[in-house]
Order: structure tokens, then sequence, then C-alpha cells
């Protein structure tokens, strides 16, 4: 397969997967990594960035 090819079936695959996202079960990793950041948002461990401030920090970090 071309490297195009592959992208294209990965791009039908992903389609398929998202028109059905409630057949698909979190693992339960998720959840508990999820109720770690959510305990750290309460608490004032960790806070929200900004979204286009976070994309110019990571830019600025790149070559």
């Amino acid at each position: 397969m071309t490297l195009h090819e592959k992208l294209a079936a990965m791009e039908s695959l992903w389609e398929d997967l998202a028109r059905t996202p409630e057949t698909i079960e979190s693992p339960a990793w998720h959840k508990d990594i999820l109720d770690e950041r959510q305990k750290r948002l309460a608490t004032g461990q960790s806070q929200f960035n900004d979204w286009e401030k976070a994309k110019a920090d990571i830019r600025s970090m790149l070559p």
C-alpha cells in the first residue's frame, strides 16, 4: 500500500468509527486519568491554558 492509500484507509476507518461513538467503550484507565485531572483542577494544582497561547508556546519550542 502506498502512503496515500494507507492514509485513505485510516480516514475511512475513522469516519466509520466516528458514526457510532457510543459503541466504543473507553478503558477504565481513561476514567482514572480524567478523575485525577478533575481533582487537580478542583484543588488548584492544575489550570486551563488559553488555546491560542498554548499553541504559540508549543510553536516557540519547535526549531
